[in-house]
């Protein structure tokens, strides 16, 4: 994902002792001490009774290096204690291995809304605790093998994050990125990667807030990542009308009205399923999301353009340029202007000028 606007959180600041000007885009200056998090009072598998797992837990010998959290999607239930915690972390293995097929609980760690924290795959405190390995989840597609999973009690895409919940998610990931060394900007949601409204629209909008938090407590500087958008059924505008073009120039039949309908839904779903950005992947996926788009499936449609490029994925190029106050005609033709165009779309968005449509460009494009 690419990366953007480098700041430090106030109180990282005056704890620390630091001046912003000190610290760059590499983060904290060299030598600088990084305040490490206690760790917060984790249950393990044994503690809330889960099955044996069926089949063997893969432990890697090497570090996670990011943190995808996610919501179970399940009511927001009143009921705070550490028995209702348990009983869901019972609920989500049962539904991860009996209906999911997986060997065990597919996430990491569990986060209910009374602030109760709880292992989640065999082995996975163990491995925190240690800091130098890693479990494999089953919790996002092919970042698993790079990630650890956070599953959150609740359905946020309406309804706030209870304080209980938020302050146990900061001190979990917080310890996470103390234990790995894990960048504080690279705690993502679950949409960034997959096909999926989740985390919800709410704790998916507090990510920021999040890393924010999380670098506060440790003294680290805090760089935010641009991500994909999400589309949902019924969207509309020139993210919707570059889309249908650059399925064109996959050889899709979709029409080219800007509007996220049936038919681009279906071409579209096609895409993400071919990239490994959609199909069951945590608790939530009890939830049907049909007609969603989004995350790494935007890879699978936004090739590399250059000069002398030609065709529908330039002329989607030209449309979000022209969207974004970069006027290029839409021709699909990658002209001296349309270099001079991207070239100017770049600078301002603190990019190399290199004048080519690369991955990181599109991605700012319709962000």
């Amino acid at each position: 994902m690419a990366l953007r606007q480098v700041r430090v959180a106030r109180r990282a600041v005056l704890a620390g002792g630091l001046a912003v000007s000190a610290v760059g885009f590499a983060g904290l200056p060299a030598g600088a001490a990084v305040r490490s998090s206690a760790a917060p009072s984790i249950s393990s598998t044994s503690d809330w009774n889960a099955r044996d797992a069926s089949g063997s837990i893969e432990v890697l010998d090497s570090k996670p290096t990011k943190i995808i959290v996610h919501h179970t999607a399940t009511p927001n239930s009143d009921d705070t204690s550490q028995s209702h915690a348990f009983e869901l972390s019972r609920q989500i293995q049962d539904f991860h291995m009996d209906t999911n097929g997986w060997s065990d609980t597919g996430q990491n760690f569990t986060n209910s809304r009374g602030g109760h924290l709880m292992e989640g795959r065999h082995k996975s405190l163990a491995a925190l605790e240690g800091g130098t390995q890693h479990v494999k989840g089953a919790h996002a597609g092919e970042q698993n093998s790079v990630a650890l999973g956070i599953e959150n009690e609740g359905t946020y895409t309406e309804a706030s994050v209870p304080g209980s919940l938020w302050d146990s998610l900061v001190s979990l990931c917080s310890y996470m990125v103390s234990q790995y060394g894990i960048e504080p900007g690279a705690i993502y949601g679950h949409r960034d990667y997959m096909a999926t409204a989740c985390p919800g629209d709410v704790l998916y909008a507090r990510l920021p807030e999040l890393r924010e938090s999380v670098g506060a407590a440790l003294g680290l500087a805090v760089v935010q990542p641009v991500s994909w958008p999400l589309l949902r059924p019924g969207a509309q505008g020139p993210n919707v009308t570059a889309l249908q073009m650059l399925l064109g120039a996959r050889g899709m039949s979709v029409p080219v009205d800007g509007v996220f309908g049936e038919a681009t839904q279906q071409a579209a779903s096609r895409v993400a399923v071919e990239r490994g950005a959609s199909g069951p992947s945590c608790f939530a996926s009890r939830v049907a999301e049909p007609g969603l788009f989004g995350g790494l499936a935007w890879e699978g449609v936004t090739p590399v353009l250059g000069a002398g490029a030609g065709g529908e994925a330039v002329r989607a190029a030209q449309v979000l340029l022209t969207s974004r106050g970069h006027y290029v005609p839409v021709d699909g033709v990658f002209g001296e202007r349309m270099v001079s165009a991207v070239r100017e779309f770049q600078v301002a968005g603190g990019l190399a000028a290199s004048g080519v449509v690369d991955l990181v460009s599109w991605q700012r494009l319709v962000a």
